[in-house]
Protein backbone atom coordinates (compact mmCIF):
# COMPACT_ATOMS: atom_id res chain seq x y z
CA UNK A 1 0.00 0.00 0.00
CA UNK A 2 1.50 3.37 -0.97
CA UNK A 3 2.23 6.10 1.57
CA UNK A 4 4.45 4.27 4.05
CA UNK A 5 7.89 5.89 4.36
CA UNK A 6 11.17 4.99 6.02
CA UNK A 7 13.59 7.70 7.10
CA UNK A 8 17.04 8.32 8.47
CA UNK A 9 20.02 10.63 8.25
CA UNK A 10 23.29 10.18 6.46
CA UNK A 11 25.92 11.93 8.53
CA UNK A 12 28.97 13.78 7.28
CA UNK A 13 31.82 15.65 8.89
CA UNK A 14 31.38 18.83 10.91
CA UNK A 15 27.91 17.87 12.16
CA UNK A 16 26.53 17.89 8.62
CA UNK A 17 23.68 15.64 7.53
CA UNK A 18 21.13 14.91 4.83
CA UNK A 19 17.71 13.51 5.67
CA UNK A 20 16.54 10.58 3.56
CA UNK A 21 12.94 9.45 3.05
CA UNK A 22 12.06 6.38 0.98
CA UNK A 23 8.53 5.26 0.12
CA UNK A 24 8.31 1.50 0.62
CA UNK A 25 6.17 0.41 -2.32
CA UNK A 26 7.69 2.61 -5.05
CA UNK A 27 11.22 3.06 -3.61
CA UNK A 28 10.78 6.79 -4.36
CA UNK A 29 13.39 8.89 -2.54
CA UNK A 30 13.16 12.38 -1.07
CA UNK A 31 16.33 14.05 0.18
CA UNK A 32 15.87 16.58 2.98
CA UNK A 33 18.26 19.53 2.93
CA UNK A 34 19.58 20.27 6.43
CA UNK A 35 21.85 23.31 6.22
CA UNK A 36 23.79 24.42 9.26
CA UNK A 37 22.06 27.15 11.19
CA UNK A 38 23.35 30.68 11.59
CA UNK A 39 26.07 30.84 14.24
CA UNK A 40 27.39 27.31 13.71
CA UNK A 41 31.10 27.08 14.67
CA UNK A 42 31.09 30.74 15.71
CA UNK A 43 30.02 30.19 19.28
CA UNK A 44 30.28 27.17 21.57
CA UNK A 45 27.18 24.99 21.82
CA UNK A 46 24.95 25.80 24.78
CA UNK A 47 23.37 23.11 26.91
CA UNK A 48 19.64 22.59 26.20
CA UNK A 49 19.65 25.05 23.29
CA UNK A 50 18.78 24.21 19.66
CA UNK A 51 21.49 22.41 17.73
CA UNK A 52 23.12 24.62 15.11
CA UNK A 53 24.48 21.63 13.21
CA UNK A 54 21.39 21.53 11.00
CA UNK A 55 19.85 18.32 12.25
CA UNK A 56 18.71 19.23 15.71
CA UNK A 57 15.10 18.42 16.54
CA UNK A 58 13.71 21.86 15.62
CA UNK A 59 15.56 22.11 12.29
CA UNK A 60 14.80 18.48 11.43
CA UNK A 61 11.08 18.92 12.14
CA UNK A 62 10.85 22.06 10.00
CA UNK A 63 12.75 20.53 7.07
CA UNK A 64 10.88 17.23 7.27
CA UNK A 65 7.49 18.95 7.41
CA UNK A 66 8.38 21.10 4.39
CA UNK A 67 9.31 17.97 2.44
CA UNK A 68 6.39 15.76 3.46
CA UNK A 69 3.59 18.33 3.15
CA UNK A 70 4.30 18.60 -0.59
CA UNK A 71 2.83 15.10 -0.90
CA UNK A 72 -0.89 14.33 -1.08
CA UNK A 73 -2.22 13.33 2.33
CA UNK A 74 -3.01 9.80 1.05
CA UNK A 75 0.71 9.29 0.31
CA UNK A 76 1.92 10.24 3.77
CA UNK A 77 0.38 7.62 5.99
CA UNK A 78 3.33 6.56 8.17
CA UNK A 79 7.01 7.25 8.72
CA UNK A 80 9.32 4.71 10.34
CA UNK A 81 12.52 6.29 11.71
CA UNK A 82 15.51 5.04 13.61
CA UNK A 83 15.82 6.03 17.25
CA UNK A 84 17.84 9.23 16.75
CA UNK A 85 17.05 12.25 18.90
CA UNK A 86 16.72 14.39 15.76
CA UNK A 87 13.07 13.28 15.56
CA UNK A 88 12.22 14.02 19.18
CA UNK A 89 9.61 16.49 17.86
CA UNK A 90 7.65 13.64 16.26
CA UNK A 91 4.41 14.46 18.09
CA UNK A 92 4.28 17.94 16.56
CA UNK A 93 5.26 16.48 13.18
CA UNK A 94 2.34 14.02 13.39
CA UNK A 95 -0.13 16.75 14.37
CA UNK A 96 0.88 19.05 11.52
CA UNK A 97 1.27 16.46 8.75
CA UNK A 98 -1.21 13.75 9.83
CA UNK A 99 1.64 11.26 9.34
CA UNK A 100 1.98 8.63 12.06
CA UNK A 101 5.57 8.15 13.23
CA UNK A 102 6.97 4.81 14.32
CA UNK A 103 10.46 4.08 15.60
CA UNK A 104 12.49 1.01 14.74
CA UNK A 105 13.87 -1.03 17.61
CA UNK A 106 17.46 -0.20 18.63
CA UNK A 107 20.13 -1.82 16.44
CA UNK A 108 17.48 -3.17 14.04
CA UNK A 109 18.21 -1.78 10.57
CA UNK A 110 16.20 -4.62 9.00
CA UNK A 111 13.05 -2.83 10.22
CA UNK A 112 13.82 -0.07 7.69
CA UNK A 113 15.42 -2.10 4.88
CA UNK A 114 14.41 0.11 1.95
CA UNK A 115 15.95 3.16 3.59
CA UNK A 116 19.13 1.33 4.58
CA UNK A 117 19.61 0.12 1.01
CA UNK A 118 18.95 3.59 -0.41
CA UNK A 119 21.40 5.19 2.02
CA UNK A 120 24.05 2.78 0.71
CA UNK A 121 23.29 3.89 -2.86
CA UNK A 122 23.44 7.54 -1.80
CA UNK A 123 26.99 7.09 -0.51
CA UNK A 124 28.02 6.89 -4.19
CA UNK A 125 27.01 10.55 -4.38
CA UNK A 126 27.86 11.61 -0.82
CA UNK A 127 30.98 9.69 0.32
CA UNK A 128 31.68 9.10 3.99
CA UNK A 129 34.07 11.59 5.50
CA UNK A 130 32.80 14.57 3.50
CA UNK A 131 31.06 17.73 4.64
CA UNK A 132 27.47 17.19 3.48
CA UNK A 133 26.58 20.84 4.08
CA UNK A 134 28.42 21.77 0.90
CA UNK A 135 25.56 20.45 -1.25
CA UNK A 136 22.63 22.78 -1.88
CA UNK A 137 18.95 21.86 -1.93
CA UNK A 138 19.14 21.93 -5.75
CA UNK A 139 22.06 19.48 -5.67
CA UNK A 140 20.02 17.13 -3.48
CA UNK A 141 17.07 17.36 -5.87
CA UNK A 142 19.35 16.39 -8.77
CA UNK A 143 20.64 13.35 -6.88
CA UNK A 144 17.08 12.32 -5.89
CA UNK A 145 16.07 12.64 -9.55
CA UNK A 146 18.94 10.33 -10.57
CA UNK A 147 18.07 7.77 -7.87
CA UNK A 148 14.35 7.91 -8.71
CA UNK A 149 15.02 7.30 -12.40
CA UNK A 150 17.12 4.19 -11.83
CA UNK A 151 15.24 0.96 -12.72
CA UNK A 152 14.83 -1.63 -9.95
CA UNK A 153 14.44 -5.35 -10.41
CA UNK A 154 11.97 -5.50 -7.50
CA UNK A 155 9.77 -3.01 -9.40
CA UNK A 156 9.77 -5.14 -12.56
CA UNK A 157 12.51 -2.92 -14.01
CA UNK A 158 10.36 0.17 -13.62
CA UNK A 159 11.84 3.26 -11.99
CA UNK A 160 10.66 4.59 -8.62
CA UNK A 161 9.49 7.72 -10.47
CA UNK A 162 7.25 5.61 -12.75
CA UNK A 163 5.72 3.66 -9.85
CA UNK A 164 5.25 6.78 -7.72
CA UNK A 165 3.62 8.48 -10.72
CA UNK A 166 1.19 5.55 -10.95
CA UNK A 167 0.34 6.08 -7.27
CA UNK A 168 -0.32 9.77 -7.90
CA UNK A 169 -2.50 9.05 -10.93
CA UNK A 170 -4.53 6.47 -8.99
CA UNK A 171 -5.39 9.18 -6.46
CA UNK A 172 -6.80 11.38 -9.23
CA UNK A 173 -9.19 8.74 -10.59
CA UNK A 174 -12.77 9.34 -9.51
CA UNK A 175 -14.07 6.80 -7.01
CA UNK A 176 -16.88 4.41 -7.78
CA UNK A 177 -20.16 5.39 -6.17
CA UNK A 178 -21.74 2.80 -3.95
CA UNK A 179 -25.43 2.31 -3.34
CA UNK A 180 -26.39 2.07 0.20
Amino acid sequence: MPGHWEGDLIIGTGRSAIGTLVERSSRSTILVHLPRLEGWAQKPPERNSPSLGGYGAAAMNAALMASVTRLPEQLRRTLTWDRGKELSGHAQFTLETKTKVFFADPHSPWQRPTNENTNGLLRQYFPKGTDLARWSAEDLEAVALAINNRPHKILGWKTPAEVFGEHLRSLQRPGVATTG
